[in-house]
């Protein structure tokens, strides 16, 4: 099968409101997840593991920290094969108006996309968690003579009501697409079971092309695929239905919408157990991101009992220095520094973070560059915390680098240690 006349569109616009205040200054797709990586980086990566190179991404809001790491770190085509990984910022070519929905992002592209000639495009949202081979999915979008294929991961009935839910006769063939329908349909054959939709679309670019100046037409429209591009093809061009088929190798099949500080909390410390749900180390489907040049991660002070630097069930990232200090169940993103007489557990620290002695942390998400003042006492008091920070409706505190932390009191037999351990080494760190 050639790839090469094979277009992706992927759309990284979303402003992920409910990953505020993490997405105050950066869009949702540049947000970090798992040490090193952006959470574009996981669609990114499926695209060049499944043969796919060249590819728009379709950014709006806040685009500039995406822009630089596309540029930094995805530099992996070949323009003079025709490769580009490039990224689309509004242009107003067709109106007056920013992107207006899913639809409308891809519409104002069309000249771009119509430059390119390609047979089919495939429209990917950046946004999302999981392993997918993009070209199986096309092997099976061209055996069944499909105008349009979309990917769908089996879910529970009683879980519908959260997703779009494709409808399917026995043949997968699409017959229904409901938007959190309070009743979901069941796959046929198995009552317990709905189909909802993962965002990924197959079109044959004639009917992308023909489906989207229809709805441009329609000022009724919102201009989304989901609402208004599926429904208007479903009984009129043979639409089919995608089984996702995991390249996660796990039991379960992963697929995450972080879309909420909570979820991407938990999926976050899912990846620090001894077997995740989510594999990140596997080389037969590497994983790709930005790499600073950094030196390795660094663990110093050994002394027991005193001060001694050491992280357990973590990830720790390049660049990062724990000094004296106990990290636990944590992510460590580039750079970090987590001074002496620190104890962190179930945290993600975002690059630059500076830790100064004495902090404790708890079941925290830290903003790129804060700097945590000297005794500082994150996520054991909800109420002064939540006077001070965004708190979750799980507990988990969010510090930001215009947050104030509150400093606890340091007890004399710590200050004590710290004086004895400052006469027998280092005292700068």
């Amino acid at each position: 099968m050639e790839l090469d006349d094979i277009l992706v569109i992927l759309l990284a616009g979303g402003v992920g409101e409910r990953l505020s205040p993490l997405t105050k200054e950066r869009a949702k797709p540049a947000v970090y997840f798992g040490g090193p990586y952006r959470i574009i980086d996981f669609t990114l990566s499926n695209c060049i593991n499944s043969g796919l190179r060249r590819i728009f991404i379709a950014t709006q809001y806040k685009s500039l920290s995406l822009s630089r790491h596309i540029r930094m770190g995805w530099n992996v085509v070949s323009e003079e094969l025709g490769e580009f990984i490039e990224m689309l910022p509004p242009q107003k070519r067709v109106g007056e108006h920013w992107y207006l929905g899913t639809a409308d992002a891809v519409y104002q592209n069309l000249y771009s996309i119509t430059r390119e000639s390609p047979s089919h495009v495939i429209v990917l949202s950046g946004d999302h968690v999981y392993k997918m081979d993009y070209a199986r999915m096309l092997r099976f979008h061209i055996e069944r003579n499909a105008d349009l294929t979309l990917a769908t991961i089996e879910v529970p009935v009683e879980d519908g009501r959260r997703f779009g839910i494709v409808g399917v006769d026995e043949s997968d063939r699409v017959v229904d697409f409901l938007e959190k329908p309070a009743n979901p349909p069941a796959v046929p054959n198995s009552p317990g079971v709905a189909l909802a939709s993962m965002g990924i679309y197959i079109f044959r670019s004639e009917v992308l092309i023909r489906a989207l100046e229809e709805d441009a037409a329609n000022a009724d429209s919102q201009h989304d695929f989901g609402k208004n591009i599926i429904p208007s093809l479903i009984h009129s061009a043979p639409v089919y239905s995608y089984r996702f088929h995991d390249e996660n190798k796990k039991a379960a099949k992963y697929w995450r919408d972080i879309g909420t500080l909570d979820a991407y909390f938990e999926a976050s410390m899912d990846l620090c157990q001894v077997n995740p749900e989510f594999n990140l180390y596997d080389p037969e489907w590497p994983l790709r991101t930005y790499m600073p040049q950094a030196p390795p991660a660094k663990f110093v002070f050994a002394e027991e009992h005193r001060r001694c630097g050491q992280a357990l069930d973590s990830i720790i990232s390049g660049g990062c220095i724990i000094s004296g200090s106990r990290v636990s169940g944590s992510i460590l993103c580039p750079n970090v520094r987590v001074h002496s007489f620190c104890d962190i557990e179930q945290a993600i620290l975002m690059p630059g973070v500076r830790v100064g002695r004495h902090a404790r942390i708890r079941r925290a998400i830290i903003d790129r560059d804060v700097l945590i003042p000297r005794g500082a006492l994150i996520g054991f008091d909800l109420e002064e915390d939540r006077r001070r920070h965004t708190v979750t409706e799980a507990g988990v505190v969010v510090v930001t680098a215009d947050d104030e932390p509150l400093i606890a009191p340091i007890s004399e037999e710590a200050l004590r240690a710290e004086a004895d351990a400052d006469r027998g080494g280092a005292a700068s760190t």
